[in-house]
């Protein structure tokens, strides 16, 4: 096992230099000035936007540039926004709980409604609940989250006027009442991803567990006389995360860049809205610190997956 993970740590290294290599490089050659805007200002002197650029190296070569860019990470500086002038990790760090919150108690909903529609189809294929459930996880995966999110709106907050349909970072109110009006400014959005990736993973659930059932040794386990819930979730379910256990780890790190179409939709205040806000207005130091770090977190989630693969199948071994 130290081994495997000493080998994989070191196998992320050259991958993670290439990454950076090709955003950085994708990025100081976009066509876009920041600092654009004060060209079209008469009141700003020239002076102005010429001693900007030379002050954050703009007009320096390509490889100074990200040698200083480089250096500067690996001691912990990302680097200054073009826009607010603060340091890149206090935008981050000022969005990210908005994000953990709505993101991943979408994920949480998501995994509790997918694991048990996705088991009892599997254990009842073609059955009524197993096509109505099969139907609606087709119809939940084929609906783009802006069209559920502007439905949500349009009846839960224009027609019952139930939850508010604006997410708002500053509450003036404390102890249960604030926890309150998150949870209900929170609602519309986490159901909507969480019904979304619900559809999603309810296929991979019932796929994966329709495969194992039919193996033999569940067969053996039945014909023991075993029970069918301990059948099911002793050694069954087990073998069956294996996939799902792959599409969860590949899609946790976007809870990082935020779910961007759906924080456009109910303004909320994440790091997915930043990332949009800073590509708009060529914002190349926050742009590259959300989608580097994005990068790192899909390299260290399939890492972790890969070493969760060994618990739930001790048949999987690592030389």
């Amino acid at each position: 096992m130290s081994r495997f993970l000493l080998r994989r740590l070191l196998i992320s290294v050259p991958v993670l230099l290439g990454i950076s290599v090709v955003l950085f490089s994708i990025l100081a050659l976009a066509p876009g000035d920041p600092f654009g805007e004060l060209a079209l200002n008469p009141n700003i002197p020239p002076e102005v936007r010429f001693n900007l650029r030379k002050q954050f190296g703009l007009d320096d070569p390509l490889v100074v540039r990200y040698v200083r860019w480089l250096a500067a990470m690996l001691h912990g500086d990302w680097g200054y926004s073009f826009v607010s002038r603060l340091p890149v990790q206090q935008l981050i760090l000022q969005r990210l709980p908005t994000t953990l919150f709505v993101l991943g108690s979408a994920y949480v909903l998501a995994l509790l409604i997918a694991l048990p529609v996705g088991i009892l189809s599997a254990m009842k294929p073609y059955s009524f609940f197993d096509q109505v459930a099969t139907t609606f996880a087709f119809v939940g995966y084929s609906l783009p989250t802006f069209f559920t999110g502007l439905l949500f709106i349009l009846v839960f907050s224009i027609y019952l006027g139930w939850l508010p349909f604006i997410y708002s970072s500053t509450i003036e109110a404390g102890g249960f009442a604030w926890v309150l009006e998150h949870v209900r400014q929170g609602a519309m959005p986490i159901t909507v991803l969480g019904l979304f990736e619900a559809a999603s993973l309810t296929r991979f659930v019932r796929s994966a567990m329709l495969e194992v059932i039919q193996q033999d040794y569940i067969t053996t386990a039945r014909a023991k006389g075993l029970a069918e819930y301990r059948t099911i979730l002793k050694h069954a379910l087990r073998n069956a995360l294996i996939p799902v256990v792959t599409v969860v780890a590949l899609q946790i790190p976007a809870i990082f860049t935020g779910a961007v179409i759906t924080e456009q939709i109910f303004r909320v205040p994440g790091i997915g809205s930043l990332l949009i806000a800073a590509i708009e207005s060529t914002d190349t130091p926050v742009v590259m610190a959300v989608t580097f770090v994005y990068a790192a977190l899909v390299i260290l989630f399939n890492l972790l997956a890969d070493l969760i693969y060994g618990l739930l199948d001790p048949r999987i071994t690592y030389g």
